[in-house]
């Protein structure tokens, strides 16, 4: 059954249309996949369908009933809130019954309340309402659903539960707001990259929530193994025009770039025709003239008429414009990393036991190898590519790089960017470039001319990690450390990264939870947990497979 149905929507930002006469139907028992490049609306989407944005034109009709939750893209707690207080107000109607009941016991203890017989009836009444309403709600059992939620996504024991959500990671407040979706079940779910921060054993936990919801889902993610495994059919939003494919991600992948090339061919097919007629139509329109021929002349217009009538086929865009990386590298050492024996240990403070990350760690790393580092969130990977670089010192153990290796960094959070330059002070900073050729290198990047003369602090989440890719190629780097190069690209990015680290003449050590990405791009798997590494040959699949 169709849940909710978009027709002829449109939505404008600040004079800027995002979408325009935008049609669309989704089912309440489906997953599906919202695809498209950064900047093409997709958060903008959820938000309108969520009922927190309104169109320009067109309208948004709903199933009677239905009922709709929405997963920000980075949720927003209320300050000062535990994570258990902040899991129970996932019901708001519960939460305003609760409200109203403290208010209730408030006034059955005021002396001028229980001391008139009248008002006493009265709110006695009111709460024997709210209590029944409580009931219908299913407060009786609410907490207890709460916590159960709450353990089935990791946070099952006192300690987690009274965490502050300001404290939480990005990952923790993501399951946060799964959790709080979870309690209250609605009808269609729209979830905006909650696999953004969850590490693999998140996501795996992710997609058998999403795999086995009972209701309509809508996601948003750049993750192409978890639309893969999740979704029903892949929504690609591109131009402002929505196109529905049937199938998961690998499907949608092969269907569009047919259709692209069965439309080309139509395309083409129609030109040929409209040039012949048009060719036809001059021919008659100059005879008739020229011999003074009505008959010849109405015939001419017949055929422009004719031509005017043809619902013209677009012409496909087969090759879009994309981010210009190249990642050349260079031979250098044969032993490009070794470490032996590695202990990194933090000593303890504020009351807290010392802290062992890192526990004789053993490693080689040759030349030429793509390494995937894997492991779950707060096992110490940064810890150790910090290791690498230098930033922090090791309790014991040593660390050698090959002395002909040069050493490139992409940063998670983009740390290594200063975000009080411009871009353009950025890569004049990094390379000895005139304007106009740090203006043309950074136009190979997608970067128009306004943001090039931008603030850095200015750039969304993927136009930063970007402007570092374009940085990183001018290192001259032969050993790539990259932690989570592909969390905020969108599908096209990170398939110009995937496709320039297999060019790429140097050695490539990355810490990454993408693993389509994974399995593209590496050669050997290195497992980090409870402080030790375990070596598994292959890529994540492989990994996956060997895993006990």
């Amino acid at each position: 059954m169709i849940a909710l149905h978009l027709d002829n929507v449109s939505v404008t930002y600040i004079a800027v249309p995002i979408f325009t006469g935008l049609s669309w139907e989704i089912h309440d028992d489906r997953c599906v996949g919202l695809v498209g490049p950064n900047g093409a609306g997709k958060s903008t989407l959820l938000r309108l369908m969520a009922g927190q944005l309104t169109s320009d034109s067109g309208y948004l009709k709903r199933k009677s009933g239905l009922t709709v939750g929405y997963l920000r893209q980075e949720p927003d707690f209320a300050g000062g809130r535990t994570v258990w207080e902040e899991a129970l107000t996932a019901s708001a109607p519960l939460a305003a019954v609760n409200t109203q009941l403290d208010t209730c016991e408030k006034r059955l203890a005021d002396p001028a309340v229980y001391g008139d017989e009248a008002k006493l009836a009265a709110v006695l009444t009111e709460q024997e309402k709210l209590l029944a309403r409580y009931a219908e709600l299913g407060g009786p059992a609410y907490e207890g659903k709460v916590r159960s939620v709450l353990a089935r996504l990791g946070f099952g024991d006192e300690a987690s539960l009274s965490l502050s959500t300001d404290v939480l990671s990005g990952g923790q407040k993501k399951l946060l707001g799964m959790a709080k979706l979870l309690v209250v079940e609605p009808d269609l779910l729209l979830l905006d990259e909650p696999d953004n921060h969850l590490d693999l054993a998140g996501k795996a936990f992710l997609e058998e929530l999403i795999r086995g919801y009972k209701g309509g889902v809508v996601i948003v993610s750049h993750d192409r193994y978890l639309l893969d495994v999740v979704a029903d059919e892949i929504a690609d939003l591109e131009d402002g025009r929505i196109a529905v494919y049937p199938g998961n991600y690998s499907e949608f992948a092969f269907e569009k770039q047919m259709r692209l090339l069965r439309q080309q061919q139509m395309f083409q097919i129609q030109q040929r025709e409209i040039s012949r007629l048009e060719e036809a139509s001059k021919r008659l329109l100059i005879w008739g003239r020229t011999y003074d021929n009505e008959k010849l002349i109405k015939r001419g217009k017949a055929i422009q008429t004719r031509i005017d009538r043809i619902e013209r086929i677009d012409k496909p865009v087969l090759e879009r414009r994309r981010m210009g990386l190249e990642l050349a590298g260079w031979r250098g050492s044969n032993k490009v990393l070794e470490i032996r024996d590695l202990d990194k240990v933090f000593p303890p403070s504020d009351g807290m036991e010392e802290k062992i990350v890192l526990a004789g760690l053993d490693l080689l790393v040759w030349h030429g190898e793509r390494v995937g580092l894997v492991g779950p969130n707060g096992a110490g990977k940064s810890v150790l590519f910090r290791l690498l670089l230098g930033q922090d010192e090791p309790t014991s153990g040593e660390i050698v790089i090959g002395p002909s290796v040069r050493t490139g960094y992409y940063a998670q959070e983009h740390e290594t960017l200063d975000y009080k330059q411009t871009l353009l002070e950025s890569v004049r900073r990094a390379a000895p470039f005139s304007e106009s050729t740090a203006v043309s290198f950074l136009t190979k990047f997608l970067f128009t001319y306004e943001q090039i003369r931008s603030k850095v602090a200015t750039l969304s989440g993927g136009e930063r990690s970007r402007l570092q890719m374009a940085l990183l190629t001018l290192t001259g780097a032969n050993f790539l450390l990259l932690d989570e190069p592909t969390n905020n690209l969108d599908i096209a990015a990170a398939e110009v990264l995937e496709e320039s680290l297999s060019d790429f003449e140097g050695t490539v050590f990355v810490i990454s939870h993408d693993r389509y990405f994974l399995d593209r791009v590496v050669s050997r798997i290195v497992e980090l947990d409870e402080g030790s590494l375990t070596d598994y040959p292959g890529n994540y699949s492989d990994y996956q497979a060997a895993k006990p």
